[in-house]
């Protein structure tokens, strides 16, 4: 053995509170993170802090499931391998052509119930803003962030449409701010609803004409791919309510 190579034991005292201190990052990380998505969430829906912290955890875990809706066909036409040296003939339907099937589902928790919480918060801010123009603001909003959804998304053959994580929160919390004039209720409002409209507008159902030549077995609106850049953008919204 080299002069220079030491080697340390560890006893078994040592190796339980390794353990102990892995297993606290593990649990108290997740729980902090949902205290203060909780925290924030409460000041715009109105809820207590548990029962925010329980919509938190509810739109994660429904986060996992699709709704299927729809089905996409595609006929598809594709040379055969040739292996003899003659000439393939393309109008021939083989076993490696034929029709793709692609399953148009909503995701529960990024769109089914953001959709539900928006409705709600509308209904709410409404009774104490100007209506019409807040409705205007929300409009204006869903638009701008549809925009940038839109040219910030990257539809990927074999994988599905992908969103940018943070542009589509960040720029509905700008909406909110700039629309509303100020922080409050109604800046996180109408940064809630465009983030979350605009975000399954333009990152998904406006790129829904290019569901067929994506290759996918499933695209979910709202789920994967996008569900981070909801989930993001409504959390960015309540920090200003």
């Amino acid at each position: 053995m080299p002069d220079n190579l030491r080697v340390y034991s560890a006893g078994p005292l040592t190796l339980v509170a390794l353990i102990a201190v892995i297993g606290l990052i593990i649990i108290v990380i997740p729980l902090l993170f949902l205290g203060l998505a909780g925290k924030a969430i409460t000041s715009l829906v109105g809820l207590s802090w548990l029962s925010a912290t329980a919509l938190v955890i509810l739109i994660l875990l429904c986060s996992f499931v699709d709704i299927p809706v729809w089905k996409i066909k595609r006929t598809t036409i594709r040379m055969p391998h040739c292996e003899d040296g003659q000439f393939p003939d393309a109008f021939t339907p083989d076993q490696n052509g034929g029709l793709w099937e692609t399953t148009l589902a909503v995701n529960l928790g990024g769109a089914v119930i953001p959709l539900a919480l928006s409705l709600y918060l509308l209904d709410r801010v409404s009774l104490v803003a100007n209506g019409n123009m807040l409705y205007l603001k929300v409009i204006a909003g869903i638009l701008i962030v549809a925009a940038m959804s839109y040219v910030t998304t990257r539809p990927m053959v074999g994988v599905g449409m992908r969103a940018s994580l943070f542009i589509p929160g960040l720029t509905a919390l700008l909406c909110g701010i700039l629309l509303a004039g100020n922080p409050g209720l109604s800046a996180g409002v109408i940064a809630f609803v465009s983030g979350t409209v605009g975000t399954l507008l333009g990152a998904n159902i406006v790129h829904l004409y290019r569901s067929g030549d994506l290759e996918v077995t499933k695209i979910s609106i709202g789920g994967a791919g996008t569900f981070g850049a909801i989930f993001i953008g409504c959390l960015l919204s309540a920090l200003i309510a």
